[in-house]
Formats: structure tokens, C-alpha cells, sequence
């Protein structure tokens, strides 16, 4: 059996001027939850609907199970289920009638399609609300049924596009148990998200996206690695700033300093040490100090350092 269920190869798409995909390459191994985390706009949205089907790709191959998605699409797709970041539901419809009517349209009938439909709401944690109109039920409960027409037809993988945006906690609990449930079953999960603590709890690995291209890949674990212990903004009053840098770089807690502006991004080893050692200096140098943020190592922290700006700005 191959190892590899999607492999996307250079990767492009414009509408219009806007460059959303650029040259994106990377693979997703057979049972892995594989995360694509970035800001909105990023192109996350535009890749998770290329790899689904939904979007044709202006540049680059996709393989899905070793079938190529643009020659055999039909082929591929139904080898995929995709929960949207729109809701896709009729909120007239119980939750019940809203399966059978999707289910119906993946070619399901009779006895097999009350089956699935029973097991997914069991999954998602709603058999016991099944009769109630979609329209009454929270924003959370509708996530967790879109997420149960994606399972119906029992697919090989599952494209999550922002799962849990709005969504109170309960669901949001239901959600990541769900998928991981799922996963250790063996779906394969692609799941996008901008919440890091997400990626961090859910994903193997995970691909930074930022302007259309993967600036970062790997596992979470070796991601924070990657970043040092923490890092430490500190904004700086023109003129004085070179002279900060310079001498910051000299200490043995730094391992790099990113200067954007009038800002220093200093990656370090021990960042509360750093923090008083670099304040040492400025005030040595009698440099103003405009700004000053310590980020303990998580994802958005290396996100931080890769971009230079925070998930969600």
C-alpha cells in the first residue's frame, strides 16, 4: 500500500492579480492529520479546494491514492469527503433530513443510508437531537453536522476547512474528539486552521502557509525545537537600534536577531535572560525602548518568528 495518499506538486492559482497559490509542493502520508495553518488569505482555503476537486489548479499535479484528480476526477473525489468553511446545510431540514438528502446525492439509499446516517450523528455526538430543524441548533451543532455529510459516504480522507470558527466549547470538544476518533480508524485528516493551539493538539505535522507558499513543514514538536526556548520583541527608537542589535547578537542566549523596522525579533535560548541582558544594554546606550513582548515557544511564536506578525493579525 502506498505510504503517500496525496501528492501535490507545484501548486498554482491566481484570480486575477492575486497570487493565492504559489508553487505549493508537499505530501500527506495514509492516516496522518496533516494540518495547513496561515492568517486568512493566506491560500489555505484555495488549496484545501484544489485538492478537493473544487478548484481547477492554473500550474501543478495532483495525486489522490496514486489517481491523478484532473484526468480521473470523479475517480478521486469519491475518494474524498469535504467539510466546507461555509456552512452547507438547509436550515428547514432536521439534521436527519439534511443526511439523507446529501447521502442521497453520493449515491446512497434504503437500509445503508439509514445505517450511515445513524452513525454519523453518533459520531458527532447529535443522535439525540437528529429531529430538531438545523435552524434551532447553535452555530457549534451546525459545524458538527456539516462535518457528519462529509463522513456519510465513508471516504478515504477528509478535508476540514476551519472546523471550529465560532463555535462554542462543547462543540468545539466534539469536534477535535471526533477527528480523532476518525484518525485512529485510519481517515487521513487534512485540516486548516489559524488557531495554533489546534494544529498543536490535533496534527502530526503541519505546513506554515503565509502569501501562498509554505514558508515551514514539519512536526509541531520539531517546529517549536526549531525556534529555541522563546523570543523576545523589542521595539527600538531609531538611531540606537544598530548599535542594540550588535551587541545583543554577542550574547550567548541568542541564537539569531530579525530586524523589521524599528523592531528586533530576538531568538533565544532563555528568554527571561535574554530579556534583562538585552535591557542591560539599552539602557547602557541609553536607547528607548518603544515596545516589549516575550513569546514562550509554541507555533505561534515560530509563526511569529517566520513572518514577523501574529496568527490572526
Amino acid at each position: 500500500m502506498d505510504t503517500e495518499i496525496i501528492i501535490a506538486r507545484n501548486l498554482d492559482k491566481s484570480y486575477g492579480s492575486n497570487h493565492a497559490v504559489q508553487g505549493i509542493s508537499f505530501s500527506i502520508s495514509r492516516g496522518e492529520i496533516f494540518g495547513l495553518l496561515g492568517p486568512n488569505g493566506a491560500g489555505k482555503s484555495t488549496t484545501i479546494s484544489m485538492l478537493s476537486g473544487l478548484v481547477r489548479p492554473d500550474g501543478g499535479q495532483i495525486l489522490v491514492s496514486g489517481v491523478d484528480l484532473q484526468s480521473h476526477l470523479m475517480e478521486a473525489k469519491a475518494r474524498i469527503g469535504l467539510v466546507p468553511q461555509d456552512l452547507a446545510l438547509y436550515p428547514t431540514l432536521s439534521a436527519w433530513e439534511n443526511l439523507a438528502f446529501f447521502g442521497q446525492i453520493y449515491g446512497l439509499k434504503g437500509k445503508l443510508l439509514k445505517e450511515r446516517i445513524g452513525q454519523v450523528l453518533e459520531m458527532v455526538k447529535l443522535a439525540d437531537r437528529a429531529k430538531e430543524p438545523v435552524k434551532n441548533y447553535s452555530g457549534g451543532m451546525k459545524r458538527r453536522v456539516n462535518l457528519a455529510v462529509g463522513l456519510l459516504h465513508q471516504p478515504e480522507i477528509l478535508f476540514l476547512d476551519e472546523p471550529t470558527v465560532g463555535v462554542d466549547p462543547q462543540s468545539r470538544n466534539a469536534i477535535f474528539e471526533s477527528v480523532e476518533a476518525l484518525n485512529q480508524a485510519g481517515l487521513t485528516v487534512i485540516y486548516t486552521t489559524h488557531y495554533m493551539e489546534e494544529a498543536e493538539r490535533l496534527c502530526q505535522r503541519v505546513a506554515i502557509v503565509d502569501h501562498g507558499k509554505i514558508i515551514a513543514l514539519d512536526t509541531p514538536a520539531n517546529l517549536v525545537r526549531s525556534l529555541g526556548a522563546g523570543m523576545v520583541r523589542m521595539g527600538i527608537v531609531d538611531g540606537l537600534i544598530q548599535e542594540v542589535k550588535r551587541q545583543s547578537e554577542l550574547l550567548p542566549t541568542v541564537r539569531s536577531i530579525a530586524q523589521r523596522d524599528h523592531t528586533l525579533d530576538i531568538q533565544s535560548t532563555d528568554t527571561q535572560k535574554t530579556l534583562v541582558q538585552v535591557l542591560d544594554i539599552t539602557n547602557k546606550l541609553d536607547a528607548q525602548v518603544t515596545a516589549l513582548q516575550v513569546f514562550e515557544p509554541n507555533l505561534e511564536t515560530v509563526f511569529l518568528n517566520l513572518t514577523g506578525k501574529n496568527l490572526r493579525d
